[in-house]
């Protein structure tokens, strides 16, 4: 069997489909070889896009696995020996004009047609595309994303003064806009990984909230700041999943996340559940955070233990029994 990954150009603003795969790959049986294929272009610009689908197209193996992204590739691919993974629709849903209906088509319609299975990673994404296209239930299989290799539980004793607060993102669906008023009068430090906009930078100043900020980070220097944190939040209104609950998991933090799918799900009882629409819900749940060590233990533990569910062994296995159905599908 002869397996081909096919991945975007690395950048080092979005690497956590990268980071999940590479996971994966490691532990994957000695009698599944592989080969990466990365796009020499970022997907941006027809020109671009068409040269990533021919390079895509001559690099075809007997299985070939579309990790994210990139969807579009699959016009050109063998139907029943390609995989695409959807990590979440939201880039198409609620928007209308004539550039999203192109997006709606290549990225997603056209793609569903053209592979053997699609792969999602959780029954939420699952769900959105069965609710917003017209696919086959049975061609959607739900395998989770996993918890890299590279994260390890790293003891910290918490600050109960001065907190060091981690939050993953800053993008609409972040839900930060929520969160910084919500840290309004609380003695704390916010360490805010990605791009800040404008607003957000005013909104922290109005907030008096004492904050850094971090973006373009390599994997390994967002794990540190794990390990520098006293607990993590992940307040988002809209995931496809949800790894930085996993990461902080692992890392052995507390963690504040969502009380909607798929985040509920992912956080399984190692998570301190609030409404993330509700600033006064997620400042109590600050509050009790900061002054209740029986629940951060409490929080730290269950999270270890849910963090054994999501091991790149237990979805490699997955995708590993995936790839040779389909393999043997095609070979008998």
């Amino acid at each position: 069997m002869n397996l081909s990954f096919f991945f975007r150009r690395p950048s080092p603003v979005f690497h956590s489909i990268e980071e999940q795969f590479f996971a994966v790959q490691k532990a994957l049986p000695e009698d599944i070889p592989y080969n990466n294929i990365f796009a020499k272009f970022h997907s941006n610009g027809l020109f671009r896009r068409i040269f990533i689908l021919l390079q895509a197209a001559f690099n075809q193996g007997d299985i070939n696995h579309i990790t994210g992204d990139i969807h579009f590739i699959a016009l050109f691919f063998k139907k029943k020996k390609t995989i695409l993974t959807v990590h979440d629709i939201g880039s198409v849903l609620n928007k209308t004009g004539i550039k999203h209906k192109i997006l709606r088509y290549f990225w997603f319609t056209m793609p569903f047609a053209r592979v053997n299975t699609i792969t999602v990673i959780s029954e939420f994404t699952k769900q959105e595309i069965l609710d917003n296209f017209n696919v086959n239930p049975e061609k959607i299989k739900v395998i989770p994303d996993c918890v890299s290799a590279k994260i390890s539980y790293s003891e910290k004793t918490f600050n109960t003064e001065r907190p060091n607060i981690l939050q993953i993102g800053t993008k609409t669906n972040k839900n930060i806009e929520q969160l910084i008023p919500a840290l309004s009068g609380i003695n704390c430090k916010l360490t805010i990984i990605g791009k800040l906009s404008e607003n957000q930078i005013q909104l922290l100043k109005k907030y008096k909230i004492d904050y850094e900020n971090f973006f373009n980070l390599p994997f390994l220097v967002l794990l540190n700041l794990y390990k520098k944190a006293d607990l993590v939040t992940f307040i988002s209104t809209y995931e496809g999943f949800g790894v930085p609950i996993l990461e902080a998991q692992a890392s052995g933090r507390p963690v504040i996340t969502s009380n909607i799918s798929p985040m509920k799900d992912v956080a399984g009882e190692g998570a301190l559940l609030v409404n993330p629409e509700n600033p006064e819900e997620i400042t109590s749940a600050f509050n009790q955070l900061i002054t209740d060590a029986e629940l951060r233990k409490t929080l730290i533990e269950k999270g270890l233990e849910n963090v054994k569910n999501y091991s790149a062994l237990s979805v490699s296995c997955q995708y590993s029994k995936l790839y040779k159905t389909i393999y043997d599908a095609n070979n008998s």
